[in-house]
């Protein structure tokens, strides 16, 4: 039992990122809807059990800790194709979207130009990416638990405080910016866009576990878990939409409304996972094409670094709308994969170990 929990506890830790802390997803992704949103959670609700499940038996199963390997393996030649550019466009465009927070957040809680928070977290990186990942990322993991115990405890308050009642606050969230027609695609797409980024841990977390049935539990677990933070977090974004809407870091606002100094701990909480996700996705990017802690990969780093630290510029909002929404659509391609993946290890001869 202690294994599923330490295997769902690092799932959610995956997908549960910045993006997700500064409540801006939730707000595009599932508040825009009012009510519908419910929906939507659940809709992604049911995908992060399935496709979490499927990731790590998949892992497991071939006991690999390499995600390049596990995906051809189970997309074939051409399709495998299709979601390793995928994944690497993901890598790429979300520690992008990072940097903009990074931007953002230190903007929004002390009141600094938009380029210190993005130029302080690209020095961090470019300072982490000479060390050995694992380590660093171990360090900054250790955030996460206080993150999802500050979900819980806003989600309490702003609902208990709420000045307004639901049905007043509907139509104000359905006037906020939407990515998609529906709450269904919108909530597909969540499910599709957050597995494309945790999909790589997801396998190597499974293909640590030699018992798939125990890794299979653990993907299950973590699916279901993200679906009630999800929950959660659009109650609290729903109960206060009416005036946290405006920001770019809605959940930041929140805790502000609380007590400053809750609010400063929760922004120091907030660039943590900011610098814990970009690390991942960079490190990803750059280890894609470049063996790690050469001279190469060092110099690749670094341009990758100020590209990243460029295209930032476009802003946090609009980055999370258009990146997030294009990789959630594209993402499609890796659930097929992950849909067909029986078959194909079963016509392949693996079979359940």
């Amino acid at each position: 039992m202690l294994k599923v929990i330490k295997i769902a506890s690092a799932f959610i830790g995956v997908i549960v990122g910045a993006g997700f802390a500064s409540g801006q997803e939730i707000l595009q992704y599932f508040t825009s809807f009012g009510y519908m949103g419910i929906l939507a959670a659940i809709v992604s609700t049911i995908l992060f059990a399935f496709l979490g499940m499927s990731l790590t038996k998949i892992g497991s199963r071939l006991q690999t800790l390499s995600h390049k390997d596990a995906i051809y393996t189970i997309s074939g030649r051409y399709l495998g194709i299709i979601v390793d550019a995928i994944l690497v466009f993901t890598l790429f465009g979300v520690g992008v979207v990072m940097v903009a927070g990074a931007g953002s957040s230190l903007n929004q809680q002390f009141g600094l130009p938009v380029f210190v928070g993005s130029l302080l977290l690209i020095i961090l990186l470019m300072m982490a990416m000479t060390l050995k990942v694992d380590k660093v990322i171990a360090v900054i993991g250790s955030i996460t638990p206080f993150l999802l115990v500050a979900i819980v405890g806003i989600a309490i308050y702003s609902i208990f405080t709420m000045d307004l009642s639901f049905s007043e606050l509907n139509p104000i969230a359905l006037e906020q910016e939407k990515s998609f027609p529906n709450w269904f695609v919108s909530g597909v797409n969540y499910a599709s866009f957050n597995i494309a980024v945790g999909a790589g841990m997801a396998i190597v977390m499974g293909g640590a576990e030699e018992n798939e049935r125990l890794a299979a539990l653990g993907g299950l677990l973590g699916g279901l878990g993200i679906g009630v933070l999800i929950m959660l977090a659009h109650l609290a974004i729903f109960s206060k939409v009416d005036i946290i809407a405006a920001y770019d870091l809605p959940l930041l606002s929140l805790v502000n409304d609380i007590s400053p100094i809750l609010g400063f701990l929760m922004s120091i909480i907030l660039f943590g996972m900011i610098f814990n996700t970009g690390l991942g996705m960079f490190y990803g990017f750059v280890a894609r094409f470049f063996k790690p802690e050469t001279k190469t990969f060092f110099i690749a780093s670094g341009v990758t670094l100020i590209i990243g630290f460029i295209l930032s510029f476009v802003g946090f909002t609009d980055l999370v709308s258009k990146v997030y929404s294009t990789i959630g659509y594209m993402g499609l391609f890796l659930i097929v994969a992950l849909i067909y993946a029986p078959f194909r290890l079963k016509k392949l001869g693996i079979n359940k170990r």
